[in-house]
C-alpha cells in the first residue's frame, strides 16, 4: 500500500498525516502528529497511530528540529518513510496569488516564486516555505507537491473577484479576492454531486466551512463564482477571532480616535474579535454553556455569527439563481446542531425545509438533515483537507 505525507508548516507548529490517498473521505489517517511550541523551551510533540498517543515534551528550536524529531519518532513506531511506502510528500500552503492555481510539482524556482508570495500572507507563507525546505532536505528522494488553499478561487469572475478601488493601485499591489479553505471547498463540492446523483456540471451548490475560521462559497456547476475571504482570509463571515466584513472606515477611526498602531488594529481584528470579541470565548462549545446559563453577551455574538451567515447564504441563493444542495463542513459545520438549524430556519419558501430529527444526528459520514420534501437538499459533509492534499500529491507520484 502507499501512501503520502502530507505537512501543514505553521509559524510555531507543524502538523503531519501519513495518508492512504485511496481512502476513503471518513477514514483515519495511518498516523498523524502535532509538533507544538517551536522555538520555545517546552516544545511538544504528539503522535497519534492504532488509537496509541505517544508525546514527548523538550525545547525543539526550530523546523528543522521539529520535523526530525519526528520522523525520529516515526521510526520508532515502525512508520517512518523508510518503513513505509512514501511516494510523495504533499504541503499546505496558503496563498498562491494569480500564479498557482492548481498544485505545482516543488523546485527550487516553485520556492522563490511562493517567496515571492510573501507580501499577501505574511504571517503563512514564510512559514510553509520553512516547512517544505525542511522537507526536501530530509526526504530528498520523494516529489514534493504544493497544493495551494487559493487554488480553487483562482478564476473567480471578475465581478467577484475584483474590488471596487483604483485599478491601477490595486492591480500593482496584487489586491483583489483570492479567497482560502479552497482545498475544503472543493472537497466538499467534489461530493455532493454524487450525494444527489447528478453530474457535477449540473449541480448548484453552496458550502459552508464553519471552524474557527469560516467560508462560505457559490459554486455553479462545479466552478466557484464568489466566495466569502478575500485579500486575506479576514474577510466575510464572522468568525471565531476574526470580525469578517466590516466598514473599512474602522480602520482609520481607530487609528484616529483610539491612536492604535496598524500592528495593534491587525491584532484586534484578527485575533480579539468575531465570536471571541464578542463573548469572551471562540470555542462554539464554550459558547453554547454560557447562553445556556443565560450570559447576553454569548446570546449576543452567537446572533451576530448567525446573522453574518445568513446573510450570506441569501446572497450565494441570487448569485446561482437556482440552489440544488447546501453543505456544512469542518468544527462547527460538523459539529454545532444550532448554528446549522438557526442558519437555515424559516427558509421553507425558498424550498429550505431542515429535518429536526435528521440534523440532531451525530455521525462521522456524509449525511442529509433536510426533509425529504425539501427542494434544496441540505448535508453535512466532513471535510479532510489532509486527504485531498494527499490525492493531489499522489497524482505526482
Amino acid at each position: 500500500m502507499s501512501y503520502v505525507l502530507v505537512i501543514n508548516s505553521g509559524s510555531s507548529s507543524i502538523k503531519f498525516q501519513i495518508v492512504d490517498p485511496q481512502a476513503g473521505a471518513t477514514d483515519d489517517p495511518m498516523v498523524s502528529g502535532l509538533v507544538e511550541q517551536i522555538g520555545e523551551d517546552n516544545g511538544r510533540l504528539t503522535v497519534k497511530y492504532d488509537g496509541k498517543k505517544v508525546v514527548k515534551q523538550q525545547p525543539i528550536k526550530d523546523h528543522t528540529a521539529g520535523l526530525k524529531l519526528s520522523i525520529d519518532q516515526l521510526e520508532r513506531i515502525g512508520m517512518g518513510p523508510t518503513q513505509v511506502d512514501l511516494i510523495a510528500v504533499g504541503h499546505r500552503v496558503v496563498h498562491g496569488g494569480m500564479v498557482f492555481s492548481a498544485p505545482e510539482l516543488i523546485n527550487d524556482q516553485v520556492v522563490e516564486m511562493i517567496r515571492d508570495l510573501i507580501p499577501l500572507a505574511p504571517l503563512h507563507n514564510p512559514a510553509n516555505i520553512d516547512g517544505i525546505d525542511v522537507a526536501r532536505e530530509l526526504l530528498p528522494n520523494l516529489p514534493h507537491v504544493a497544493v495551494f488553499d487559493t487554488g480553487f478561487f483562482r478564476d473567480l469572475p471578475p465581478a467577484a473577484a475584483l474590488y471596487a478601488i483604483n485599478a491601477e493601485v490595486a492591480a500593482a499591489n496584487q489586491v483583489r479576492r483570492y479567497g482560502f479553505h479552497g482545498t475544503s471547498h472543493e472537497f466538499i463540492s467534489q461530493q455532493v454531486p454524487e450525494l444527489l446523483g447528478a453530474p457535477a456540471n449540473e449541480v448548484n451548490q453552496i458550502t459552508l466551512h464553519l471552524g474557527n475560521g469560516a467560508s462560505a462559497s457559490a459554486i455553479h456547476g462545479g466552478q466557484p463564482i464568489d466566495t466569502t475571504m478575500g485579500l486575506t482570509p479576514l474577510a466575510g463571515l464572522a468568525m471565531g477571532t476574526r470580525c469578517g466584513d466590516i466598514d473599512p472606515g474602522i480602520i482609520f477611526h481607530l487609528a484616529r480616535q483610539a491612536d492604535m498602531s496598524i500592528d495593534e488594529i491587525d491584532n484586534l481584528l484578527n485575533k480579539q474579535s468575531g465570536v471571541k470579541g464578542l463573548s469572551g470565548v471562540n470555542d462554539f462549545r464554550q459558547l453554547r454553556e454560557l447562553i445556556d446559563a443565560g450570559n447576553e453577551d454569548a446570546w449576543l455574538a452567537y446572533n451576530v455569527y448567525i446573522h453574518a451567515l445568513r446573510r450570506f447564504i441569501g446572497a450565494y441563493m441570487v448569485a446561482l439563481g437556482r440552489v440544488d444542495a447546501i453543505s456544512f463542513t469542518a468544527g462547527v459545520g460538523e459539529n454545532d446542531t444550532n448554528v446549522r438549524y438557526d442558519a437555515l430556519a424559516g427558509l421553507e419558501m425558498y424550498g429550505i425545509e431542515i429535518d429536526e430529527e435528521r440534523n440532531q444526528i451525530r455521525s462521522d459520514e456524509p449525511r442529509l438533515i433536510s426533509t425529504d420534501n425539501s427542494r434544496v437538499k441540505v448535508f453535512v459533509v466532513p471535510t479532510n483537507e489532509e486527504l485531498a492534499i494527499a490525492r493531489k500529491a499522489a497524482a505526482f507520484a
